[in-house]
């Protein structure tokens, strides 16, 4: 067996077995052969940031998954990556199955089914996504995100939400892909301090509000391009969002929906967009706003 896997492994097991609450880690190792092949040689790019980027796996046996790799963390950074993933358990999350090391440290994540959200906005040969399923993935996403905010510990250091990076599995429900626990370089000043004051959880909370503003606009104008949605950002806080509302609605919606929802939606995608110095509301009052909406007689 490779030096650099047993070591890895017995920093893994002398990790674990100092950790206050040992978790059953139900993950897989994975060679780094089958990675490379299921990815085709990691050509099958779903997303790319600083911190990661992320394929589309398709193994021999059939399993569709979304592989990750991790870039500028230690060992143990790596292996403290892998426990605090794997510790994870929610609905609109994927959940870790497996990981690999040696050439590069990766992740295998759960089954995809449909790929990204970007994959069914940006793609005008797949059926467009119903106002009823829209309404349901921005739900999954804040209620994610409550989930992270209000019951992980250590709380998580990144979050991305986008149409990239939110995936949709068998049966289009939401999963965010991109969680991070252990700081990087790239993201060290998003990281808290040991102090984890008030000005930080606002700073954390308002970022994470103002990305799920930016994700309901582009799930309601259909739009999406770099994963930046800056000429979006750029139109809801433009002098003529109000006049311009209706034109920007998906047109693939068709008459599936209510034009006065689809308008209060928008009014309250600049309000989280208008948040991100200073949350004027928090992830679970947007949560039960989407969450009413969904369920409301005429959606």
């Amino acid at each position: 067996m490779d030096r650099s896997i047993l070591r890895f492994r017995h920093r893994l097991l002398a990790w674990l077995h100092r950790s206050r609450s040992v978790p059953v880690l139900n993950v897989k190792r994975f060679r780094y052969k089958e990675i490379k092949r299921a990815t085709s040689g990691f050509n099958r790019v779903v997303y790319s940031n600083s911190r990661s980027s992320a394929y589309n796996a398709k193994f021999q046996d059939g399993r569709v998954a979304l592989v990750k790799e991790l870039r500028s963390l230690s060992d143990n950074g790596f292996i403290a990556e892998v426990q605090l993933l794997g510790r994870l358990h929610h609905r609109h999350l994927l959940t870790l199955r497996g990981f690999s090391t040696g050439h590069k440290r990766l992740l295998v994540f759960d089954e995809i089914g449909h790929g990204s959200l970007r994959d069914h906005l940006n793609d005008p040969l797949r059926t467009p996504l119903s106002w009823r399923l829209r309404l349901q993935i921005a739900a999954g996403v804040a209620a994610a995100l409550e989930y992270l905010l209000l019951f992980t510990n250590p709380p998580m250091c990144h979050v991305s939400i986008s149409s990239s990076t939110i995936i949709l599995d068998e049966n289009f429900t939401a999963k965010i892909s991109d969680i991070g626990f252990h700081c990087t370089p790239a993201n060290i000043s998003d990281c808290p301090d040991a102090s984890n004051s008030d000005d930080f959880k606002d700073q954390k909370c308002g970022n994470l509000i103002y990305q799920l503003g930016a994700l309901i606009l582009e799930l309601v104008t259909g739009q999406s391009s770099d994963g930046t949605s800056a000429d979006l950002i750029n139109w809801i806080e433009g002098t003529n969002f109000a006049m311009s509302m209706n034109k920007m609605i998906d047109p693939d919606l068709g008459n599936s929906f209510d034009y006065k929802d689809a308008r209060n939606l928008l009014s309250v995608a600049k309000l989280c967009i208008k948040s991100r110095e200073k949350p004027r509301f928090s992830i679970p009052q947007i949560f039960r706003y989407l969450q009413s909406k969904v369920y409301a007689p005429n959606c």
